[in-house]
C-alpha cells in the first residue's frame, strides 16, 4: 500500500506529521514524502523536514495526504505540482488533505461540487473552485476526506486506518499515540474561542492568506 504526502515549504509540520504518525504504522504501508526535488523542506514554524522522493518519481499513490500551509497557499504559482496531484488523485484509493490542504485540492480542479472542510479560516474559500463547504471535522465525499484544522488531521488519519485496516488497529494505534486529548482551554473553535481573540486572529489570517 503505497502512501504519498506532498511536501513543500511553507507547509504545516503537523499537517502531514499528526497523519503521518498513524499511516505509516498500517500493515504493508510503504511511505514516501514528496515533493518537487529531494532535500530539506521548510516548514511555516521552521521546523526542517526531509523529502525523498520528487515528483517525477511517483505515478500513483494508494493514498494521498496534502497537507495545508499557515499562508493558506494554493499552490497557483506551481501549476506543475497542481497536475500531478490531478494526475495521482487518478490512481488513488484515497485522497486526502488537511486543513487548508482542501484549497490546494480545489485548485488542482479535484472537489468541483463536492462537500469539503478546511480550516475554519479558510473554509469559505473552497467555493472558489466549486466545492461545498462543510463545519466539520472529517468530511468524506466519495474517495475524497477533507480535515479541518491541523489536529483534526490526526482524526481523519485514525477514520482512514479504521476504514482500511479495522476499528481494532485504528483503536490500537489511537492508544499507541495516547490520542486521548483533553483541552486545556475552551477555545478551539470559532464556536468555542473568546470573541476578541477570534476577531483578532481571524484578521490576522486573512492578511496572511494567499489570495484565490
Amino acid at each position: 500500500m503505497q502512501i504519498i504526502f506532498l511536501f513543500y515549504d511553507g507547509m504545516t509540520a503537523l499537517d502531514a506529521i499528526g497523519p503521518h504518525e498513524i499511516l505509516c504504522r498500517l500493515p504493508g504501508a510503504k511511505v514516501h514524502r514528496v515533493a518537487k526535488k529531494i532535500g530539506a523542506i521548510h516548514t511555516d514554524s521552521d521546523l526542517l523536514l526531509h523529502a525523498d522522493s520528487t515528483l517525477a518519481d511517483v505515478s500513483h499513490a494508494d493514498i494521498l495526504l496534502i497537507p495545508g500551509a499557515g499562508n493558506a497557499t494554493t499552490l497557483r504559482d506551481y501549476p506543475e505540482t497542481l497536475d500531478w496531484i490531478k494526475t495521482i488523485h487518478q490512481t488513488t484509493t484515497w485522497t486526502t488533505s488537511v486543513c487548508t490542504g482542501s484549497l490546494i485540492l480545489g485548485a488542482a480542479g479535484v472537489l468541483k461540487g463536492l462537500k469539503a472542510t478546511s480550516h475554519w479560516a479558510a473554509l469559505e474559500r473552497l467555493q472558489t473552485w466549486g466545492a461545498k463547504p462543510v463545519e466539520s471535522r472529517i468530511v468524506e465525499s466519495g474517495k475524497i476526506i477533507t480535515a479541518a484544522g491541523v489536529s483534526a488531521g490526526i482524526d481523519m488519519a485514525l477514520a482512514l486506518a479504521a476504514k482500511i485496516a479495522g476499528q481494532r488497529i485504528a483503536e490500537t494505534l489511537q492508544l499507541g499515540i495516547e490520542y486521548d486529548p483533553v483541552p486545556l482551554f475552551n477555545a478551539g473553535s470559532p464556536a468555542k474561542a473568546n470573541p476578541d481573540i477570534l476577531k483578532a486572529l481571524h484578521a490576522y489570517m486573512n492578511a496572511a492568506f494567499e489570495k484565490p
